[in-house]
C-alpha cells in the first residue's frame, strides 16, 4: 500500500522536529554572502537578540527547510521584499530547521538569501513558536508584537502577506 501525501508530510515533519540529529548542530547565523558566524548564544537567544535589535522596525520571520518546496518560491519574494522595503523599516529574518547545515547551505547556494539566516538544527525556535507546518512565517510590528502568523506560501498568499507588511510599514503606530 502506497502512503498518501498527508502521511508522508506528517512523517517528514515528525522527523524534522524530533530527530536526535538536532542535538549535534551548532548555532550559526549567516546573511547575504552565506558566511557563517558561530556564536555562543542558543538559537532562541540569537533570535531574541535579533528581534530586540529590530525594535521600531517591521519584521518578517520565516521558518524554512531545504526539503520544503514552497520555500524555494518564497526566497526570491523575500529577497525582493527586503530590497524594496528595507528603507521603510522592514527586516527579514529566516530560521532554517534542517538537521544538517550542509543541506541548508546547498539550498542557499542555489537560492541565495539577502537576509540573515539562523540555523536551528535542534528546532528550539520552532518549538517556541509552535509551528503548524512549513513554511511558517510571523509578522511582527514596530512595537515587537506578533500581529499575524501564516502557514504555507503561494502566489495568492504572498500578495496578502505583502499587504499586511505594507500596512504596518505605513502605520503611524
Amino acid at each position: 500500500m502506497r502512503p498518501n501525501f498527508k502521511t508522508c508530510f506528517f512523517f517528514i515533519t515528525l522527523l524534522t522536529f524530533s530527530s536526535p540529529l538536532w542535538a549535534f548542530g551548532d548555532v550559526n547565523i549567516s546573511a547575504n554572502s552565506n558566511t557563517n558566524l558561530s556564536t555562543d548564544l542558543s538559537t532562541t537567544e540569537l533570535l531574541d537578540q535579533q528581534l530586540n535589535n529590530a525594535k521600531g522596525k517591521v519584521v518578517y520571520v520565516d521558518f524554512w527547510a531545504s526539503w520544503c518546496i514552497p520555500c524555494r518560491k518564497s526566497f526570491p519574494w523575500m529577497n525582493n521584499l527586503a530590497a524594496q522595503y528595507q528603507t521603510q523599516g522592514l527586516i527579514i529574518l529566516s530560521i532554517n530547521l534542517d538537521h544538517s547545515q550542509v543541506l541548508a547551505d546547498k539550498f542557499l547556494a542555489q537560492i541565495p538569501a539577502n537576509f540573515p539566516v539562523i540555523y536551528d538544527p535542534k528546532g528550539s525556535i520552532a518549538k517556541k513558536y509552535q509551528l503548524k507546518g512549513m513554511p511558517s512565517s510571523f509578522i511582527i510590528n514596530r512595537q515587537g508584537q506578533i500581529v499575524s502568523a501564516h502557514v504555507g506560501f503561494s502566489e495568492e498568499k504572498k500578495s496578502a502577506y505583502e499587504q499586511e507588511i505594507k500596512a504596518l510599514l505605513t502605520s503611524l503606530d
